[in-house]
């Protein structure tokens, strides 16, 4: 699926992206986000808890609306065509939803009719998918019973089963083994370089986004305050590695002593 030939249009597109909540939007969780990624890129999107993180991905994926400004995926506005946006992308929430009295070979075929996806061809990316995933000796039990990182497994399996052109991973890695996250760390490497799809990560781990992406926005209470490769953000933060410049750019270091509790308790 095409959307918008216009080359100067990105991939994924935001213009002044605000977002309020509140009796009298009073709450700012975005302020102005303009932000513009290309097609085949992995882009890191890294920030504190609160920054706006995951209210950005849920805004590019038609789930919320924007308070003011305009945004683009696949060429498709989020606001007057959220359903071709919606068919665009594949989306790994950080809260997801699971139909648990599923199998996982259930409910990936559950999704991918969604899509109208021809059967045949539906069967064929099952299987393949829960082969990456090593699922396939549990592909028929319940979701119900599998471990908080099978479950997530699952999750990415599902927004990849439908072969869309843009990917949004929210936490990625989160409760995976080290084993799990290496398949999901290599999968997305292959996405961009090997599959032409641009791919929007959120996460708190920083040596994943060093990684794995080829340019990373960080942003704090909703603004942007950074933008570049992982070399580009060290030195405009003038130091030597990705999470000085993380703390440079989000507010510096807690100055605060994380043990002063043990004293306050001694004195009393």
């Amino acid at each position: 699926m095409n959307g918008r030939t216009d080359e100067k249009r990105g991939m994924i597109e935001l213009d002044g992206i605000c977002k309020s909540y509140g009796r009298r939007n009073e709450i700012m969780a975005l302020d102005r986000l303009s932000l513009k990624v290309h097609p085949g890129e992995t882009f890191g999107l890294l920030g504190p808890n609160g920054s706006g993180k995951t209210t950005t991905i849920r805004i590019l994926n038609g789930i919320i609306r924007p308070t003011c400004g305009r945004a683009w995926v696949n060429g498709y506005d989020v606001l007057s065509q959220t359903d071709e946006v919606k068919r665009s992308t594949g989306l790994l929430a950080e809260s997801p939803g699971l139909y648990e009295k599923l199998s996982p070979a259930e409910y990936l075929g559950f999704v991918g009719s969604l899509y109208d996806i021809p059967r045949p061809l539906l069967q064929e990316r099952v299987g393949r998918l829960l082969s990456l995933f090593r699922l396939e000796q549990r592909q028929d039990d319940l979701l119900e019973g599998f471990s908080r990182g099978m479950k997530q497994k699952v999750l990415i399996a599902a927004a990849l089963v439908h072969d869309p052109p843009v990917i949004f991973l929210d936490e990625p890695t989160s409760a995976l083994d080290p084993r799990a996250s290496l398949v999901v760390k290599e999968l997305v490497k292959g996405l961009s370089a090997k599959a032409d799809k641009t791919v929007f990560v959120s996460s708190h781990i920083l040596p994943l986004m060093e990684e794995i992406c080829d340019r990373i926005a960080v942003i704090n209470r909703g603004r942007l305050v950074a933008l570049g490769t992982v070399p580009e953000l060290v030195e405009l933060a003038g130091t030597s590695s990705l999470e000085e410049a993380f703390m440079h750019f989000t507010g510096g270091k807690d100055s605060t002593d994380p043990l002063a509790w043990r004293s306050a308790v001694a004195s009393t």
